[in-house]
Parts: C-alpha cells; structure tokens; sequence
C-alpha cells in the first residue's frame, strides 16, 4: 500500500492524510461481487476516469470529461454494451449518467470488471456524491460533495482504490 491510495472501510475512506465519511453498497462490502447485488467489491480497483455536469460545476481537474444530455451507462449483462459509457437511445438496461439530483455532478469511475467486462460481474462502480448522509448505494463509494469534490482534484488515472 501507498501513502498515494484511497482506502475504503468501515464507513471511512483515507486518502492523502484525511478521513472521509463515506458509504458503500446496501449489500455490503463482497469479494463475490454479482450485477444488480447492491454491494461494493473488495479489493484493489483503480481510478479510470473522471466525469462532471459542464451545466452545474467547472472541470474539477484537466483530464475530467463533461457528461452531456444523452450519456448513459449500459448495466444489461446480455448486451454489448455491458458496463460501458454509451449514448441514447439504448433499449438495454442502463443509469442515466446525467441526472436531475446532484449525486453524479462528479463521478469517478473505477475500472472494476471494464475495460473488458464479464457479463453479470458487476457494472457502474463509481465515486460519486452521496444521496443524504450514511445512505447506502447500488455498490458505489458515496461521500458528501466537498469530499468528492476534493477528491476529483487530487486523484488521476490509475489512482488505487483499495475496498476492505
């Protein structure tokens, strides 16, 4: 382990000296990680890319890519498309990337089962803003928004995530 990871566990994730409140999965924290079990999966997951609303917020860092109307993220194990950032329409299974409340303003997205997924291995694992204080996600890492916030400006590509 590095001084440079995010370390998620037990309601807290350490990065750079500080502690974070933040959130995971409602399934828990599972090393057998399945699509649409509502957990988060242990293990190390990297930093893959960095998206944010051009409409509500500027660039948090120079490599963030704008999510603009119309982007969705594909989570139907049976399509091409599984665990992809795609374009509507799109007749599968998919989260709207940009939506009307502010939890995905941010988002970093990790490289659990992408660039290559397995279908039903699990889709979207992201950072992203929380919905309300210690409320559960599908099997994101939620934290408040000056924390992701913080975060986006200091993490880059390839960034560790280790979840215990």
């Amino acid at each position: 382990m590095s001084a440079f990871d995010m370390v998620y566990a037990s309601g807290r994730l350490r990065y750079l000296g500080r502690t974070l409140a933040a959130t995971c999965g409602r399934g828990g924290v599972r090393d057998d990680k399945r699509e649409g079990d509502g957990a988060t999966p242990r293990g190390i997951l990297r930093i893959a890319a960095l998206m944010y609303r051009p409409d509500r917020i500027a660039p948090p860092a120079p490599w963030a890519v704008p999510i603009h109307p119309g982007d969705l993220w594909c989570d139907d194990p049976a399509h091409p498309l599984y665990n992809q950032l795609c374009r509507a329409p799109l007749q599968a299974s998919h989260e709207q990337m940009r939506r009307a409340d502010p939890q995905y303003d941010i988002v970093l997205i990790t490289d659990w089962n992408w660039p290559n997924a397995h279908p039903g291995a699990g889709s979207a694992i992201f950072m992203h803003q929380w919905r309300k204080l210690g409320a559960p996600t599908a099997g994101c890492i939620a934290l408040a928004r000056p924390d992701i916030h913080w975060l986006a400006t200091r993490a880059v590509p390839g960034t560790r995530l280790i979840v215990r």
